[in-house]
């Protein structure tokens, strides 16, 4: 489906009609919980039950392959040691990749048409607080939207007061006491923020930034899931941080981190 084609049909029945694909070729009607697996967080699809089908992301009606470095290109049926059903969404749409909003939210809709009651959005992102070392996995508890759209069309009002679900951040911290939590900025991307945006983003109450995540927890919350957020702190933001910014950092630090952070997020799957 192209562009033009996947802009011009309803995206809740195209969501339908992806749902359906992956029901028939995984062979599983209904799913419990999505997990949308940014940069460092792959590993934990592994950790969190057996992958009992994989599916190549662009095969997938309205998906697309991977634009960013560090993300896998597959949706996975996983049957979680809880008996529960995780689809795992390796292949997440940016909104810088200018396939516009749909797109960029079409796999929450999918997932919420598949089943799914619970949404679990993760990321890497820049840091904010200095005492937050690249590594640091850090609890969603609200974000701000910078993109300047949203998910939503027409004359559609969705209440965002407790977007991010504070039963699910309880049961992060009986995992890990020592989970920090703040408040997530996106903006558009694809550059990284200027040194004075940071500031900017610092003074209007944000804690981390980076260029995914709120746009999907707004589709998330529309079609009635439980959306939990974490993010991992791949680096310093711009002018936070003396070093130049690069996506290999990014990379790097989420390679570093990630068996520690896929073991942490594992164990809040178990709790769900």
């Amino acid at each position: 489906m192209s562009n033009t084609d996947f802009q011009n049909t309803d995206p809740f029945a195209a969501a339908r009609s992806a749902a359906e694909y992956i029901a028939q070729e995984t062979g599983v009607d209904n799913h419990d919980v999505a997990l949308v697996l940014g940069s460092g967080w792959a590993e934990a699809a592994d950790l969190i039950g057996e992958t009992t089908a994989t599916l190549t992301a662009d095969a997938v009606p309205g998906f697309h392959a991977p634009a960013v470095e560090g993300h896998v290109g597959t949706i996975r049926s996983v049957l979680t040691k809880e008996g529960k059903r995780a689809l795992v969404l390796g292949a997440r749409t940016h909104y810088y990749e200018g396939k516009g909003v749909r797109a960029v939210v079409h796999g929450i809709r999918t997932a919420a048409a598949a089943g799914c009651k619970t949404l679990v959005l993760t990321n890497g992102c820049g840091g904010l607080n200095e005492s937050w070392a690249p590594g640091t996995p850090v609890l969603i508890k609200d974000h701000i939207n910078l993109t300047a759209t949203s998910p939503l069309e027409g004359a559609t009002f969705v209440d965002l007061t407790d977007l991010y679900s504070s039963r699910i951040r309880a049961l992060a911290r009986e995992v890990d006491s020592s989970l920090e939590e703040g408040v997530y900025a996106q903006f558009s991307g694809p550059h990284y923020e200027t040194p004075a945006e940071v500031q900017y983003a610092k003074r209007i109450g944000a804690d981390l930034v980076g260029m995914s995540t709120a746009l999907e927890a707004i589709a998330g919350r529309h079609a009635g899931m439980e959306v939990f957020g974490i993010s991992l702190v791949t680096n310093l933001a711009a002018g936070i941080s003396a070093m130049p910014l690069s996506h290999q950092e990014v990379i790097e630090s989420g390679q570093a981190a990630g068996p520690r952070i896929s073991k942490l997020l594992a164990g809040i799957i178990a709790k769900l």
